[in-house]
């Protein structure tokens, strides 16, 4: 129980003295030194095992019970005024509505809310930590170089990376919170916090359209919130119970429409269809806020909580009918990908689409999905942390982030073209986890209901696309180009280099992380637990060898390359930038992706997607009905 009460606590204790730190050596520091901590709690809490002691006589559970509802109060006061203050009252009205109905049930029911414990941590949060620790300390390791340039860039705006590095490691303390939260209303509160935290970072930079999409995040966010707590509280009034284990041992006739009100809060926080428009106009904050809230963890908590409710939803209506619209959130995002140029625009299209994966496993809810969803939850949180951060670098070297700026980047910025390719191949290449878990989605619903293999099938050949164009627009070589990253910051450098050997370590060690964590949690839950075969492992470390040779083959990259010109049939002329084309026309040397915008309408689709899936949860919901 101390490292779980550290692992939040820490990051909180850490928020509060940077916000008042204003120098900037002692605020690396110490962001530096909070980030190691948190790292090393992480992997602490995974050598020490899995479930700590559930002796709570010597923790003031009632006392922190009345902070937690006076913060609710407090949280929902400040974002009441913000509100008022930009005239989105109809925003404030669900705030008002979410805090009114926490406190009338806390009110109302707070003698009677007894649970076998508050905190807990199995195998499953276990994995959540070491996502939420790792990823998240080297985030803000990251952020120390990325925050001073994007203020040299943001020319007029106020320099707040205090309060920045305050909300992120806040958030940070909140993630750790919810994973490690058996008591429903404490999970609830976490959840809120990091609802108050994406907000604030969306619209950190006060312009108009981070306005605009802060509070488009906030009103999502807080339709999933009134939602969750509604499924809090019809689950105490039905049942008396307040713990997560206990929903779980309830069984589906009391715990299905809960967990349904409780699910469509993770649907929301992790930007499923109908929700899905707030994670898009997230892409407006610093990189960093990308890669943390908006890929790795926030919207990890969405997708933790629909698997944390896959018993409940295993072989029900309302269980399939969820985990359809996440399978058809995959399809139709994966779709709208294709035709997107801009890098973090795209990478948020992925992140909805690989979430909406892991919902439809968790809504199927059967033993092989539910290890599935894990492995996706593990293996995308850090690949696509990794790219995320790349763009942010590579913007703030070349001045944009349309893929199409990035052609020859393997010799522009070789070491950061190099580690985006990692990234890259994780999301499609055998034998990188991200393969490897949608094959395993694939046989997870073949062996329940193969009606809805198609979702996966045609969603993934459109993402196979996607990333074969960007993968080409890397390392295309047009004409000479000078290097541009000699300046890169040395926090990024390490960030970077470090979450790129994680992506490969993962997929070297993805038996041990199974047999270890995952395969133990699917056998807690089920009884039953599934694996790939030796087999197959055997096969995959073998290719996981042949790929790490492929850096080497850019060590050169940069230093004294010979670029010979393209052979135009006897149309070039000095150089190889431009050929002379007919009727002795100067014409430029270009190479362009197909985008398909004339094919793929992404307003329409998105309108499409929309209303389906708001069917399917309003269906959802009504079947659930006791």
């Amino acid at each position: 129980m101390i490292l779980v009460g550290l692992l939040i606590l820490l990051p909180l204790l850490a928020a509060v003295v940077l916000l008042a730190v204003r120098n900037s050596a002692l605020r690396n520091a110490l962001v530096v030194a909070a980030s190691v901590a948190v790292a090393g709690l992480s992997l602490a809490l995974l050598a020490t095992g899995f479930t700590p002691p559930r002796d709570e006589s010597d923790v003031p559970v009632h006392l922190i019970d009345r902070a937690m509802l006076a913060a609710e109060i407090a949280i929902g006061l400040f974002l009441l005024y913000l509100c008022v203050k930009h005239r989105r009252y109809f925003v404030g009205l669900l705030v008002v509505a979410q805090t009114a109905l926490m406190v009338w049930f806390e009110a109302a029911y707070g003698g009677t809310m007894a649970t076998g414990t508050h905190l807990f941590a199995d195998k499953f949060s276990v994995i959540m930590a070491l996502i939420i620790g790792i990823p998240g300390s080297l985030i803000a390791v990251y952020s120390l170089g990325y925050m001073r340039e994007y203020h040299e860039h943001q020319e007029g705006l106020r320099d707040k990376r205090p309060v920045f590095f305050f909300l992120i490691f806040l958030f940070l303390s909140a993630m750790f919170g919810i994973v490690f939260s058996n008591h429903l209303g404490w999970l609830y509160f976490f959840w809120e916090i990091t609802t108050l935290c994406s907000f604030l970072l969306i619209g950190y930079s006060e312009t108009r359209e981070a306005v605009e999409n802060s509070f488009k995040a906030l009103l999502y966010n807080l339709i999933g919130g009134l939602s969750m707590a509604l499924g809090v509280i019809w689950f105490h009034v039905m049942t008396g119970g307040t713990g997560l284990d206990q929903m779980l041992a309830a069984g589906q006739a009391a715990a299905l429409l809960p967990a349904v009100l409780i699910g469509v809060g993770g649907l929301a926080k992790s930007a499923q269809l109908p929700f899905s428009s707030w994670l898009l106009g997230a892409m407006v904050a610093p990189t960093p806020v990308s890669a943390l809230l908006h890929s790795s963890t926030m919207v990890k908590a969405g997708v933790y909580v629909v698997v944390r409710m896959a018993p409940v939803f295993a072989g029900t209506k309302s269980g399939l009918l969820i985990g359809m619209v996440g399978g058809l959130t995959f399809l139709l995002a994966s779709v709208v990908c294709i035709a997107q140029r801009d890098a973090k625009r795209l990478l948020a299209y992925s992140t909805i689409a690989n979430l909406g994966l892991i919902v439809m496993c968790g809504g199927i809810g059967t033993y092989e999905a539910v290890w599935a969803a894990v492995l996706l939850i593990v293996f995308h949180a850090v690949t696509k942390c990794l790219l995320f951060l790349c763009v942010g670098t590579i913007e703030h070297r070349l001045g944009s982030r349309d893929i199409e700026s990035m052609g020859g980047l393997v010799m522009s910025m070789p070491r950061t073209s190099v580690l985006l390719q990692v990234g890259i191949a994780g999301m499609f290449l055998a034998p990188f986890g991200m393969l490897i878990s949608k094959w395993a989605v694939l046989k997870a619903l073949v062996d329940c209901n193969p009606a809805v293999t198609g979702f996966v099938i045609f969603g993934s050949a459109a993402t196979l696309f996607v990333w074969v164009k960007w993968l080409g627009k890397l390392i295309e070589v047009v004409h000479p180009l000078d290097n541009a990253e000699e300046d890169v910051p040395r926090s990024e450098v390490f960030s970077l280099h470090a979450l790129a050997l994680i992506t490969v370590g993962i997929c070297a060690g993805y038996p041990v992380i199974s047999s270890l964590l995952i395969e133990p949690y699917v056998l807690d839950l089920y009884g039953h637990v599934t694996n790939l075969g030796r087999g197959n492992i055997v096969i995959m470390l073998i290719m996981l060898g042949m790929v790490g040779l492929f850096p080497l083959s850019f060590r050169h990259y940069g230093r004294n390359v010979k670029v010979l010109d393209a052979y135009l049939g006897g149309a070039n002329t000095q150089g190889s930038r431009q050929f002379r084309g007919s009727a002795g026309a100067m014409q430029d040397v270009t190479l362009t992706n197909y985008y398909l915008a004339d094919f793929i309408d992404e307003k329409r689709i998105n309108r499409v997607g929309f209303t389906i899936c708001l069917v399917l949860i309003a269906v959802a919901a009504g079947v659930s009905l006791p």
